[in-house]
């Protein structure tokens, strides 16, 4: 008798701990659900625990783990809400993408900041069948530590060099604004200043910064606006 007792209590809590994950991942987003960084990881699997002993351990009372999950998923949506407006947290807490790979040539610096060795760099890299280093023109391991890889213009699946066309070397883009803030260290990676910047900006009839969700200079010098007002996302080439 004790036995069952004990077993639909089990039951009982599994249900609301079944429950309570699925509310809470979806009040979270797909973002947790998709592809997962350290920091998302170390999350979910707190919250998974919490809900697992929310279910089986009978020797203390469901609250105090209902709670938790409550406490734990509060703080996700706290630090989502900071990372979206605050690029310095965004850093902070989910890292930055990291060049590896650059012409061809593997940044040992890059990987030892982040603790990779170029074994596993090979690897992603056979993973996306690339075998030759040779062909990357770069290589970034994203903050969910996976590799991005830009070929060579003439190893592309298609490549200008099949058409006997020319090709221009390729480069990596970069955010020149972010919620309504230029990036002035990216201005200059960019070799672009606030003039030219504020012409474009002219160009589209944008006249305030503040207006800009995101402009995007990507490696080919095409500058792409996206408002706050999603109607007036706008491409144009920058003709730097």
């Amino acid at each position: 008798m004790i036995v069952l007792n004990e077993g639909l209590v089990v039951l009982a809590r599994s249900l609301i701990a079944f429950f309570s994950l699925l509310i809470f991942a979806r009040v979270i987003g797909k973002q947790q659900i998709s592809e997962l960084t350290f920091f998302d990881y170390v999350l979910g699997i707190t919250i998974g625990s919490i809900a697992a002993s929310l279910s089986v351990d009978l020797s203390s009372r469901a609250w105090p783990h209902w709670i938790g999950l409550l406490t734990w998923t509060a703080t996700v949506l706290i630090l989502q809400l900071i990372t979206l407006k605050s690029r310095l947290a965004t850093n902070y807490l989910l890292g930055e993408p990291s060049v590896v790979i650059m012409d061809g040539q593997i940044m040992e610096e890059a990987l030892r900041r982040i603790r990779y060795t170029a074994s596993d760099i090979l690897e992603q890299l056979r993973d996306k069948g690339i075998f030759d280093l040779k062909q990357v023109a770069f290589g970034v391991i994203e903050t969910n530590g996976k590799l991005s890889v830009l070929l060579k213009p003439e190893f592309l699946p298609v490549t200008p060099q099949d058409m006997n066309l020319p090709t221009q070397p390729n480069g990596l883009g970069t955010e020149l604004i972010y919620d309504g803030v230029i990036i002035e260290e990216n201005l200059q990676k960019s070799k672009v200043d606030r003039k030219w910047l504020r012409k474009e900006l002219n160009k589209n009839n944008i006249k305030h910064i503040s207006d800009v969700f995101l402009a995007y200079l990507d490696g080919a010098g095409n500058l792409y606006l996206d408002l706050y007002k999603d109607q007036a996302r706008r491409e144009n080439n920058a003709g730097k």
